[in-house]
């Protein structure tokens, strides 16, 4: 599953910076995550670290977006992918 911020957060910019596949933006009200590129750090670490830096406990997993580890390592694998042609492409 993906994870979402629910309307819990306090804006306090703390997951934002944590996210290493860039899935944490700015929202019109709160942050928000975009389910196409979160792995819920699989891939690059033990625990999604937004939820592990988070004050105030408002990431859960996203009900509406059920992956397996399984799926949530291809995501991982692809987005991977698609930044290393992203950064081979502006060489």
């Amino acid at each position: 599953m993906a994870l979402i911020i629910t309307d819990e957060c306090i804006n306090c910019d703390v997951c934002e910076p944590e996210c290493p596949n860039e899935a944490i933006s700015q929202g019109e009200e709160i942050y928000v995550i975009d389910p196409h590129k979160c792995t819920e750090c699989v891939g690059h670490f033990d625990e999604p670290q937004c939820v592990k830096v988070c004050p105030v406990d408002c990431i859960p997993l996203d009900p509406d977006v059920v992956e397996t580890k399984e799926q949530l390592h291809e995501k991982y694998l692809r987005l991977m992918a698609e930044k290393t042609l992203d950064v081979s492409s502006k060489q």
